[in-house]
């Protein structure tokens, strides 16, 4: 038997819901288990829902996405969410991700690309549409410019910085990434150490106008 996938989708609008649960159920091993039009709808039924990935628009009537999704992975690690929208914008692309979204999504993308970012995210990855993926690159590069000590961090040192600007502690970071504390406790040594600084506070004021 194929073990499915189950998706949750946070979306206002009737026709782009019922679309996108057809494009979802197209694959065998994907079901979209419930769909919602508000956020507030969606953590009304969060306590007994069982999916493992949730795509949730932005705007939303009401409470946003964002606000949605920060509220959501407050106390969580399940379900993932992903943001699903047709905003463009880099506040709130960096805002989503800080708030605990693993990817960005804008609607209007392929069938087959949809699919393979539901596929990816499953696999534990971040998906992200081109045009996301571009900004972001984009707002690295500039404030690389800006400050020329980020470009020193590893790709490892970067996301644990990320994570303590999201207020996660050393044993958070090391089991949302696998190591051990001790490993955590010397990257963010090495981190402080690259970027000049002597304390958490300031390590993420490098990094504010980042993410």
């Amino acid at each position: 038997m194929v073990q499915q996938i189950k998706v949750c989708l946070v979306e206002d609008d009737e026709e782009i819901r019922q679309l996108t649960k057809d494009v979802l159920e197209f694959k065998e091993d994907i079901i979209c288990a419930e769909t919602c039009s508000s956020a507030e709808d969606f953590i009304d039924k969060l306590p007994d829902l069982n999916v493992d990935i949730v795509l949730m628009d932005i705007g939303l009537p009401g409470m946003s996405g964002i606000e949605c999704v920060r509220k959501c992975t407050e106390n969580s690690s399940k379900p993932d969410f992903v943001m699903y929208t047709t905003h463009f914008d880099s506040h709130e692309v960096f805002e989503a991700l800080r708030a605990g979204a693993k990817g960005y999504i804008l609607k209007g993308g392929s069938p087959d690309r949809l699919i393979q970012d539901i596929y990816d995210i499953a696999d534990g990855g971040s998906p992200m549409s081109p045009q996301i993926s571009r900004l972001v690159a984009e707002s690295f590069n500039e404030a690389n410019k800006r400050n020329p000590d980020i470009e020193k961090l590893s790709k490892q040192e970067w996301e644990v910085l990320k994570a303590l600007n999201k207020g996660l502690n050393y044993k958070e970071i090391a089991a949302e990434r696998f190591v051990s504390t001790h490993t955590v406790r010397a990257q963010i040594r090495s981190i402080y150490d690259k970027l000049h600084v002597h304390s958490k506070v300031e390590a993420i004021k490098k990094i504010s106008n980042i993410v």
